[in-house]
Parts: C-alpha cells; sequence; structure tokens
C-alpha cells in the first residue's frame, strides 16, 4: 500500500512540475501543485551490499561515499557514511529508502531521507551498472523527500515541506535534482 501511494504521489507531482498554470482551486477543481528548483545533490555510493532474497525481494545496501549539492536554495556536500536501502521486487522495480547527511557551505549538517522507486528494462539496468551513460529519459526514477535542519539555522525552512526528486542513475551516483512543493 505505501509503494502505491508513494509511486501516485511521484507521479502527480512529476506532471505537476511542468508548470502549467492552473486556475484557483473550488469544490469541483482540486488545488494545483506546485514545486520550486531547489538543489541537485550528486551522491556517490559505492558497490552494493548484497543480503540476498527475502519476501520482499532483493534486499541491497548501496554505501554513500560522498556528493556535491549545488543550487540557489542550498550549497554544501554530502557526508560520507550513509546509505540506500533497497529491494529488487520481483517486477524488477527497485524500492529505495535513502538516508544521509547534507553539510552547508557554512558547516549546517542536515538531515535527508529520501524514499523512492526506479523502474527500468533489464537491458537499461545493465548498461546503467556497466557504467554506460543512459540518458534519464529511459527509465523512471522519482522519490519524495523530508529533510530535518537545525531550527535556529537559516535552512529551518526545509523543516516545514516536502521535496520531489526527479533523479539519474550512473554507475558511480545518483543524481537528485530536489523541487520544493510549496
Amino acid at each position: 500500500m505505501y509503494r502505491q501511494m508513494l509511486a501516485c504521489f511521484a507521479a502527480l507531482c512529476s506532471s505537476a512540475l511542468v508548470g502549467a498554470a492552473q486556475p484557483a482551486a473550488t469544490m469541483d477543481t482540486p488545488l494545483a501543485l506546485n514545486a520550486a528548483f531547489a538543489f541537485t545533490a550528486r551522491v556517490e555510493v559505492g558497490a552494493p551490499i548484497v543480503a540476498g532474497h527475502t519476501p520482499d525481494g532483493l534486499r541491497r545496501f548501496i554505501p554513500i561515499t560522498g556528493g556535491t549539492v549545488t543550487g540557489s536554495a542550498f550549497t554544501g556536500k554530502v557526508v560520507p557514511g550513509a546509505g540506500d536501502w533497497q529491494i529488487v521486487r520481483s517486477d524488477g522495480v527497485i524500492s529505495l529508502e535513502a538516508r544521509y547527511t547534507l553539510e552547508s557551505v557554512d558547516g549546517v549538517k542536515i538531515a535527508v531521507t529520501n524514499r523512492g522507486l526506479r523502474v527500468a528494462s533489464a537491458a537499461v539496468t545493465e548498461r546503467i551498472a556497466r557504467g554506460d551513460k543512459v540518458d534519464a529519459s529511459e527509465y523512471y526514477f522519482r522519490t519524495v523527500a523530508t529533510i530535518e535542519a537545525p531550527v535556529d539555522s537559516r535552512y529551518a525552512w526545509m523543516n516545514q515541506a516536502l521535496f520531489i526528486g526527479v533523479a539519474e542513475r550512473r554507475s558511480d551516483a545518483a543524481i537528485v535534482h530536489f523541487y520544493q512543493l510549496k
């Protein structure tokens, strides 16, 4: 159920990023989603650690080894030493939950919990694993993130928003373009 809700939510938010102007909400018209680009995180990863098959699918852990963050809303780095817990489902879809820490250029530590789905054909998944450059239009990779910043920091606004990630996968990194839902 959670996975279905996450997929629906991510799909709705992704379609809202198109940016079409919408009329004000009424009883018959739903409130339009609004999102603004916040930052891009290049989350560098190590080799997967495979735990094995579980009732939900193939369980694996992807170490997060560092990275960079750039954007108008936030600039800094990805702190090494975290990870991405994944289930490769029987239908080939990867369900993920990444937990990691960002550090701003002014030294503020910020916690990120990012849940999502990656859907790709077996051939595309193999090309990514080999290190081939695969255009992000060839697969679906979307996330929903919650961010926790110190309440006394200039980043406290992040505590009061959800973020949608439109992601790309490389053999050595996940590149996540974060959009703040308004």
